[in-house]
């Protein structure tokens, strides 16, 4: 086991934030934004707010992750995925406790900013989401190790963060920005669902019981396909229920990306699978960014 690195060994922290996932915290926010500059609702500060703290809550749970799953000895040698640096040595225990700490504390400090605006609703939805990252991996209760990490996944990437935006800088929650929360959410459980495909012989032997652990492949490239159909069907929906504008359908102009990366997951194995969940994540924001767009022409 190499030696821990120093604290302020940043390329390091970079690599244990895991930046491709980052697209997976700034997708909802953005659609969210485009629905409140539609209402004319928009707020730059709970705006600015909201994005940064959905990025430090993404790194936050992801240094979470790094540390509770080596804890739980489910980041070994066969390893799959990109390196964990707790499990690997190269970012003690102890320093990655610390690194949790201050991420999530800034996260917490701009909180406090929005629930001076808002109030009580803000702080209520903000420890949600503060313990749904825990506690994925964490906790006498992992929900990720019982196969709930996809009902997590959308509620707090999909409804949460979307309708939670919105909230910030409206006080209100209309019917439209839940049915937009939707496809979001759906897009972004398939990056688990990448994930935890590629994980699962490595899962089988740490015990960490995911739907893909227990379904098998077959059945995660169903629920990948049913997430992407379910995403791409909202939009239209919306348009033709008068929910939102028929800017809402720029959503199809990546439908050829998402057909290329469900193609590819299915045919992909082992290490594979890192290229495709980058894909995923992609696809997740660019769908968020044509969405957006959709709704702000």
């Amino acid at each position: 086991m190499d030696k821990p690195t120093s604290l302020l060994n940043l390329p390091l922290w970079v690599q244990a934030s895991r930046p491709k996932t980052l697209p997976a915290a700034a997708a909802p926010v953005l659609v969210a934004l485009a629905f409140a500059w539609r209402d004319d609702v928009f707020h730059p500060g709970a705006a600015l707010a909201t994005l940064l703290i959905s990025l430090l809550m993404q790194i936050g749970a992801n240094f979470a992750n790094d540390l509770f799953d080596h804890e739980r000895g489910a980041d070994t040698a066969e390893r799959l995925g990109p390196t964990r640096v707790t499990a690997s040595g190269l970012i003690s225990p102890a320093q990655m406790r610390w690194g949790t700490a201050l991420v999530f504390g800034l996260a917490i400090l701009l909180g406090v900013y929005l629930i001076s605006l808002r109030g009580w609703v803000v702080l209520a939805l903000g420890l949600g989401i503060l313990l749904a990252a825990l506690a994925y991996t964490g906790g006498p209760f992992p929900y990720g190790y019982y196969a709930l990490g996809d009902v997590f996944v959308f509620l707090s990437f999909g409804l949460a963060a979307v309708v939670g935006t919105y909230f910030a800088l409206s006080d209100s929650a209309p019917a439209g920005i839940w049915w937009a929360a939707t496809p979001i959410g759906l897009l972004i459980v398939n990056i688990l669902v990448v994930n935890n495909t590629r994980d699962i012989p490595t899962d089988k032997v740490a015990n960490k019981r995911t739907l893909a652990v227990l379904l098998g492949r077959k059945a995660m490239q169903v629920e990948y396909l049913a997430c992407l159909v379910g995403a791409y069907l909202v939009p239209v929906g919306m348009s033709l229920t008068g929910l939102s504008s028929w800017g809402g359908l720029l959503t199809l102009l990546s439908l050829p990306q998402a057909v290329a990366v469900y193609r590819e997951f299915t045919r992909s194995e082992g290490r594979a699978l890192n290229k495709t969940l980058a894909g995923t994540a992609q696809l997740a924001l660019v769908f968020a960014l044509l969405f957006a767009l959709g709704i702000l022409l």
